[in-house]
């Protein structure tokens, strides 16, 4: 297991002892270590090596669990602290070693020096110096080893280090808690919070046994979301190893055994914690993932707290390549091709809860159903269910209080091995007939079916609930005017609301249901016009115009069935909705235009989306397709433009810093609307505390404006960004610009009153001009942190500069002393400046390249190795 080196004495002259060689894998006590050799095809061999003349207190040792007389055994005084200091200089280490003795059990005594010979640090001499261990009693002090030893132990004394300290040493004793009373109020007692910890054993690659520090609580942890193969124990009571379960032990416990690690307390199973566990390296759940040591669990990976998805992913990457426990994986689809595997296509029809019809790109439809789940209800086509029949019940005719019944056929009804009807009974959504005793036909499951009613109405599921039935109404006001002009105000107010398209007349009239406002509305697309499809007159069928149906199939193709936005303007005299409808972010009106299946309407000219419209139009006008199959393009005189050369404009205005984002990147408030942000705030907490919203009661969705209920206990406007789950909101605060995760509880409708239609988002984003954010994460970091102390939460002075993709490039000053924030961060070496051409910024532009120079001479902070940018800048992730 460990290499030797010998070195022969002159002939006659006393043995030398062999040099051998070992990784120090784990400190036994303040004299005992194992060490181990290099892996060759599998985990190495091992063996003990104890101290020789020397001597540390014995650890903690729990009392045998076949003994119950048996009593825990405490430390001795300076052992753990012993173990300590050579656990914290030796794990993993390369160490030398001479065996001196060995006695008839086989143990081993030995002098172990640190490094690769025995001119390193002598660990004996070590433990002694600093008190921690004591020569053993009866040595015989005629050598020059054990004379060092006598001096370094006197030298411990005469300095009063470690043992040799005033007091009995009680304070280096450790309390060890073997045993939780409640595991599961000790996970939550810690939030999820990292523990610090020391890992004391490893059982395989993903059971551990774990010191919790600071309050010595000696856990088994089981790694959230993965198991690892692991050792069978046989009646005789020897271990058999699953394929892997030895490399799999062994790369966890090369990585942790007795380090310094964090874990993550997640969940409890029985007095094992599921946790994750941190090391400065990695993560040790992902790594055994992707090195094929360990497999995904679905009944514990709920609880991994750093994203299934990694967990998954990490999987995925083994089983690609075949490793280790997946050498043998077959993929399920490795039968089809890669065009069948993985293709895009558009959703035309949803038909149940797990069957939807795609269109794919060559026009053909295809029913897909959704893996892995099970559908509520049997509507559908392709559901495939067993189906028992029990008895037919006869045609009946119809009298005073019955009305007539056609033959039935009644059935027991299986899907995936659930009575259908049992389900529905035991949830309250149906009650069994009472039959007459001599009457046979029924259920071939009768009992069962009484059973599920009786446990309804014990746990008053459904209607056995004693609780109001709630009643769920929907108000159709399509082509009510008088309806609709009642709503038309509020819809107005509500600027962009929620909807689902119901049904699709026309290319630009739609039926919607809107969620909210639980009701049906006739809505047609405004700004275009749309061609007029076939309809039926008095007398006479009237034709559609041509692309109608084309239109149509548009129309329905995008959005039928599918959750929109739309901004109601206005109505017509018939009681249908005028407006703007938004599918993914797109104007349905404008997609219409570009796809020439629409011109545009002359009412498109007041409204903010006219020019998007315009540009639509011409484009598909240069196109003559469709609707502009025959225009043809007026002769425009040309007319030759006169370019001024434009100056650098420079007209500050005051603003309020309210947030720095990690990418130098921040948010300001306009000053001159800040009374009225605080009055709106003012009057929507009055609101709010005088109708404060229901916990749990709002269901965010992704663009939705909403409140928040921010740290300090107030509601703020925010904006939903993602929706992981109910517990992790991700949101916006849209007049102060900084993110957060909260759950939904934490979140509630925005009212009406309050929305961006009263008062728009107060908080704009900005980046600084003429400056370069190092990409280095350190240097960007010193850069954010220096602005975070300049200007947040400050009044300063803002001009824009110029515009860009992301958002606006400007110049801040500080309102006192109107000093350059940017050219600030220039001198002082934090960032690099951006070399603009425009004529109007060169005098700003030399400026800042003056600035740069002097921090370069000055050797600040980015310049303080030189100048980087040289061929080589792209290693450490800058560029000129």
């Amino acid at each position: 297991m460990a290499s030797s080196a010998q070195s022969g004495g002159s002939s006659g002259g006393p043995a030398v002892p062999t040099v051998q060689r070992g990784i120090v894998k784990m400190v036994l006590s303040g004299c005992a270590i194992i060490v181990r050799g290099q892996p060759r095809g599998g985990p190495p061999p091992e063996r003990q090596i104890n101290l020789s003349n020397v001597r540390a207190g014995n650890l903690a040792r729990r009392a045998a669990a076949t003994q119950p007389d048996a009593k825990d055994t405490p430390d001795e005084p300076w052992a753990f602290p012993a173990r300590e200091f050579l656990r914290k200089k030796l794990i993993g280490k390369e160490v030398c070693f001479t065996i001196e003795n060995k006695t008839p059990q086989g143990r081993e005594y030995g002098v172990i020096y640190l490094g690769k010979d025995t001119n390193g640090e002598n660990i004996a001499e070590s433990l002694v110096t600093e008190g921690l261990a004591t020569r053993r009693e009866g040595m015989r002090a005629n050598n020059p080893e054990q004379n060092r030893l006598s001096e370094c132990e006197e030298q411990a004394k005469a300095a009063k280090k470690g043992m040799w300290s005033e007091g009995n040493g009680s304070h280096t004793l450790r309390d060890l808690k073997y045993t939780i009373e409640n595991p599961r109020h000790f996970v939550d007692s810690h939030h999820q919070k990292p523990v610090n910890a020391i890992i004391e054993h490893v059982r395989d690659g993903s059971v551990v046994r774990a010191l919790l520090l600071p309050d010595y609580y000696l856990v088994t942890v089981m790694l959230s979301g993965i198991k690892c193969p692991t050792f069978r124990r046989e009646a005789d009571g020897s271990e058999t190893p699953e394929p892997f379960a030895a490399e799999a032990k062994f790369f966890t416990e090369s990585r942790l055994l007795q380090r310094d690690v964090q874990i993550i307390l997640e969940s409890c199973h029985n007095q094992n914690i599921l946790g994750t566990i941190l090391h400065p390296n990695g993560n040790i759940t992902e790594l055994l993932l992707k090195e094929g040591f360990a497999r995904c669990v679905d009944w514990s990976i709920a609880v991994y707290t750093r994203g299934a998805e990694k967990l998954r992913a990490a999987e995925r990457f083994a089983k690609e390549r075949r490793l280790r426990i997946w050498r043998d994986y077959v993929a399920p689809t490795a039968n089809l091709d890669q065009k069948d595997k993985q293709f895009v296509a558009k959703v035309m029809q949803v038909l149940n809860a797990d069957a939807i019809v795609v269109k794919l790109n060559s026009g053909d439809y295809k029913t897909i159903h959704l893996s892995s789940i099970r559908p509520p209800r049997l509507e559908g086509e392709n559901t495939q269910v067993n189906v028992t029949v029990d008895y037919i019940r006869p045609a009946s005719p119809a009298t005073e209080t019955v009305p007539a019944f056609s033959e039935r056929t009644c059935a027991t009804v299986t899907i995936g091995g659930i009575n259908i009807a049992e389900a529905l009974v035991s949830k309250g959504l149906a009650t069994v007939i009472r039959y007459r005793q001599d009457d046979d036909q029924r259920s071939s499951h009768y009992d069962e079916l009484l059973a599920a009613e009786a446990r309804a109405i014990k746990n008053g599921k459904g209607l056995h609930s004693k609780k109001e039935v709630p009643i769920h109404r929907v108000a159709d006001i399509s082509g009510d005017t008088q309806k609709a002009k009642q709503f038309l105000p509020f819809l107005q107010r509500a600027g962009r609301s929620e909807a689902v398209v119901e049904y699709v007349f026309s290319g630009s009239r739609l039926k919607l249901y809107l969620p909210k406002e639980t009701c049906l509305i006739t809505f047609l697309l405004a700004g275009i016009e749309c061609p007029r499809g076939a309809r039926n007159l008095p007398g006479l069928v009237q034709e559609g115009e041509p692309f109608s149906e084309e239109a149509t199939l548009f129309t329905k193709e995008l959005v039928l069935q599918r959750e929109v936005e739309v901004e109601v303007e206005g109505m017509d005299k018939a009681g249908n909705f005028i407006g703007w409808l938004h599918i993914d972010g797109a104007n349905l009106s404008v997609l219409l235009v570009e796809h020439a299946l629409s011109k545009v309407h002359f009412t498109a000219e007041r409204s903010s989306y006219y020019k998007s419209l315009l540009s639509a139009e011409e484009a598909a006008k240069q196109k003559k397709e469709k609707v502009w199959a025959h225009y043809e393009e007026q002769p425009v005189e040309e007319v030759t433009p006169v370019l001024e050369e434009k100056e650098r404009s420079a007209s500050y205005k005051p603003v309020f810093v309210t947030e720095i984002t990690d990418d130098l990147h921040f948010y300001v408030q306009d000053v001159e609307t800040g009374t009225q942000l605080e009055k709106l705030m003012e009057n929507m907490r009055n609101d709010i505390a005088s109708h404060p919203p229901v916990e749990g009661s709002y269901a965010p969705r992704r663009g939705e404006f909403c409140i928040a209920k921010f740290v300090d206990g107030e509601w703020y406007r925010a904006r939903v960004e993602k929706v992981e789950s109910p517990a992790k909101v991700h949101v916006f605060y849209i007049d102060y610009g900084n993110r957060e995760i909260l759950p939904s509880s934490r979140l509630g409708t925005l009212p009406p009153a309050f929305s961006t239609r009263v008062l728009p988002a107060q908080a704009t984003e900005y980046a600084f001009a003429f400056i370069q954010v190092p990409q280095d994460e350190d240097a960007r970091t010193d850069a954010v942190d220096s602005v975070v102390r300049d200007i947040q939460n400050t009044q300063c002075l803002l001009n824009v500069e110029h515009l860009s993709a992301g958002c606006p490039h400007v110049t801040l000053q500080f309102a006192d002393s109107k000093g350059d924030v940017g050219l600030g961060l220039v001198k002082e070496g934090l960032v690099m400046v951006e070399v603009r051409k425009e004529k109007q910024f060169q005098k700003v532009i030399t400026e800042y390249l003056n600035a740069q120079e002097s921090a370069k001479s000055a050797r600040l902070n980015l310049w303080r190795y030189g100048d980087f940018r040289a061929d080589d800048a792209d290693e450490f992730g800058y560029s000129r």
